[in-house]
């Protein structure tokens, strides 16, 4: 009964505060600005912005290959491919299931064991971090008076200064108890972060790392640039600064990792990076909105696709 509960809450949860997220995004600004954006916004950069994140998921597919192959498994295209839709399809239910459905997608059509395809797409999530981490790092660089203005301005310096210090004073804290800590859960931390760690690294000493390396690049250069290209669909945000589009960016891709494929939350990020550059809330919820819709329709149809798919070109193959 208590695993039902369970599994119940974990779909209805992240439906309902879909829904919310929803509501949220489209209170202040009504159905029919909406519309009328949609229908003034200039579709042919909508359709590169797609066409732009179709490559990237192909580069992300033919990239896990690379990480396969040293482990004596040369899976096909077809099924990498198909794997990868299907993982963001799901994620839209439950955050994160994707992966797990994903290695259960290689393990029963390319005898891939569950924890070696889970090992893998585990490593290849350290090295998106990494590059993401590059970029904000890169932003603070080249944005840091924009930025800390706007903190300062929103938030009191006092207070900021006193969270700062309690968080870093709090990960020191945990970091000496995990170390020298032997309790269940201190040995689970230390487990997880050494694996998470040796995954980092094993990136590196694969036979193909420079195509894999190319490859990560090339697929956040592609997030980025349909980001930039899919915005210049609306005609108000013409000119908007290279700084907006990469707070954006950050904002808008911590929605998905953090909610159901960003449901709701995705034009509100993106609103809420965009206010800090003076840009109303107007259009940065209308080019939210077709953003998100536009990259979710793609996944909708070519994830749905994959899945029904996927056992006719198996059983093709293997006659």
């Amino acid at each position: 009964m208590r695993a039902k509960l369970i599994k119940s809450l974990k779909l209805v949860l992240p439906l309902l505060l879909g829904v919310f997220l929803v509501w949220y995004s489209l209170k202040d600004v009504p159905m029919s600005v909406m519309i009328d954006y949609w229908k003034s916004s200039n579709k042919n950069w909508i359709f590169l912005g797609v066409f732009l994140g179709l490559l990237s998921h192909l580069s992300r597919a033919y990239r896990w290959r690379f990480q396969l192959e040293p482990m004596g498994y040369n899976i096909k295209f077809g099924n990498s491919m198909m794997a990868v839709f299907a993982t963001y399809l799901i994620n839209y239910t439950i955050p994160r299931s994707g992966e797990v459905a994903r290695a259960t997608i290689l393990a029963n059509y390319e005898n891939v064991p569950f924890e070696k395809g889970f090992g893998t797409i585990v490593a290849e999530r350290i090295a998106d971090l990494l590059v993401m981490l590059g970029i904000i790092i890169v932003t603070l660089f080249l944005q840091f008076d924009i930025i800390y203005e706007f903190l300062i301005n929103k938030f009191n310096p006092t207070k900021i200064a006193i969270g700062s210090a309690a968080v870093i004073l709090l990960v020191l804290l945990l970091s000496n108890f995990i170390k020298k800590s032997n309790s269940k859960l201190a040995l689970k931390i230390k487990a997880f972060i050494n694996g998470l760690i040796e995954g980092a690294l094993s990136i590196f000493k694969m036979k193909k790392k420079w195509p894999f390396i190319f490859h990560t690049l090339f697929i956040w250069g592609m997030y980025l640039l349909m980001f930039y290209i899919t915005s210049l669909a609306i005609s108000d945000l013409h000119g908007v600064s290279g700084g907006a589009i990469l707070i954006g960016f950050i904002f808008a891709s911590f929605s998905i990792a953090t909610t159901s494929g960003g449901i709701g939350a995705y034009p509100i990020a993106v609103s809420l990076a965009f206010s800090i550059f003076g840009i109303g809330e107007e259009p940065s919820i209308a080019f939210g909105w077709i953003m998100w819709a536009s990259q979710t329709l793609m996944i909708i149809i070519c994830g749905g696709l994959s899945l029904v798919y996927l056992p006719i070109y198996n059983r093709k193959n293997s006659k």
